[in-house]
């Protein structure tokens, strides 16, 4: 649905499910129930997740024409697709293994292309021809510790962009990839994002790759790096890192980087660490996802991996220790097993997108609704789902 001009969606990764067939059973159980709640009279947008093995099977002429008869039949519309986690995301140990393919991988770029394909095919005819596609950050810090790995990465994504260029001039079709920075990541701070983009996304490296790859001269290179490359600004995940949401959007437009796509997302924040603090986060150390933990103290930024690596750490001992944690919360939730959440960054942001839109895509993405305490689940999960749409509806107006 638009909303000031921007689409809003949430993401569906937040129902389990790997095969298509079980992600199209949960797509046409859930989105029309939300759709009632929130867009009842409008077109509803969808933020689409699939897995590689789903995204193999919807490629099929017919699976692909009978979805886009269920949304044209429910007054759905796809606008932007997840392709983040490459393979399974629920009920079982996903961790750091959910960068993996990364993009030094062929199968990365291989399926991040098919995404791009599938996502031609489902934008909602001539009205918009603008998608986008949320990525990994590169990949999990540990694994690009080198320029080699560096330099790779950037060349993966700069054969992605020749694909979108190929696509775009036989399609009509623009679709931009974007980049999600994530605590523990290659790309984990803005000031990072920046650099990594100045210095490999848009060098001459990579402008006279992409010339000749897609067979432009090298100012059509240029510009195709910048059309079809930006971020996908988690706010979750920048609030983790302690980013200012002013700081953060001007950055990116200073360096002349799209928001092709926020993600509208909250974490917990631990605003004075104690030891009751230590005891009940360790609750939160579920076994299924990552949940990287920041750490300010003194003015110093201290990073730990998972929440039990930072519970076994006694830096907040020290002193007036505050913690953001990496565990996405409902965006309406202020408070949640005696946390604080970082709610006041996410209306923060959608404030400055009110005032002037930042991005063309906003996407709701609770993902870890599975594992969230009981208490922040006693409802249905389409009325959740609902109630954060609506919040966000309400912020922005």
């Amino acid at each position: 649905m638009k909303v000031g001009g921007s689409h809003l969606g949430y993401c569906t990764n937040i129902h389990p499910g790997e095969s298509w067939d079980e992600i199209r059973g949960n797509l046409e159980r859930y989105l029309p129930r939300v759709k009632r709640q929130v867009s009842p009279d409008a077109p509803f947008g969808v933020g689409l997740r699939l897995s590689a093995i789903a995204a193999q099977s919807l490629r099929a002429p017919e699976s692909l024409a009978q979805f886009v008869s269920f949304l044209r039949d429910n007054d759905l519309y796809v606008f932007t697709i997840n392709g983040f986690p490459y393979g399974p995301f629920h009920g079982t140990r996903v961790k750091e293994d959910v960068y993996l393919p990364d993009w030094r991988d062929e199968a990365r770029l291989d399926y991040t292309n098919l995404l791009a394909d599938l996502l031609a095919a489902l934008l909602p005819g001539d009205s918009d021809r603008y998608g986008t596609i949320s990525t990994v950050p590169g990949a999990f810090k540990p694994n690009a510790d080198s320029p080699e790995a560096v330099t790779r990465i950037a060349d993966q994504l700069v054969r992605h962009v020749a694909h979108l260029v190929s696509l775009e001039r036989d399609t009509g079709r623009t679709i931009v990839l974007a980049l999600e920075p994530e605590p523990c990541c290659l790309l984990e701070t803005i000031d990072e994002t920046v650099a990594f983009f100045r210095d490999h996304l848009y060098a001459e490296r990579a402008v006279a790759n992409l010339a000749a790859l897609a067979g432009i001269d090298a100012d059509r290179a240029a510009d195709a790096l910048r059309r079809h490359l930006g971020v996908c600004l988690d706010l979750c995940h920048a609030a983790v890192e302690f980013e200012d949401a002013a700081d953060c959007l001007d950055a990116l437009a200073r360096a002349g980087i799209a928001v092709a796509k926020m993600q509208v997302t909250a974490g917990l924040r631990i605003p004075h660490v104690t030891s009751d603090s230590i005891s009940t986060l360790q609750t939160f150390d579920e076994a299924v996802y990552l949940h990287q933990v920041v750490e300010r103290a003194a003015g110093a930024l201290h990073r730990y991996v998972d929440i039990g690596v930072a519970c076994a750490s006694d830096t907040w001992r020290r002193g007036d220790s505050e913690w953001r944690v990496h565990f996405h919360v409902p965006v309406f939730v202020e408070q949640l097993e005696g946390f604080a959440s970082t709610q006041s960054f996410v209306r923060a942001t959608l404030d400055l997108h009110r005032q002037r839109a930042r991005t063309p895509h906003l996407e709701l993405e609770t993902y870890t609704w599975s594992v969230l305490p009981p208490s922040a689940r006693n409802v249905p999960m389409d009325e959740a789902i609902a109630r954060e749409l609506l919040w966000v509806q309400r912020e922005l107006q």
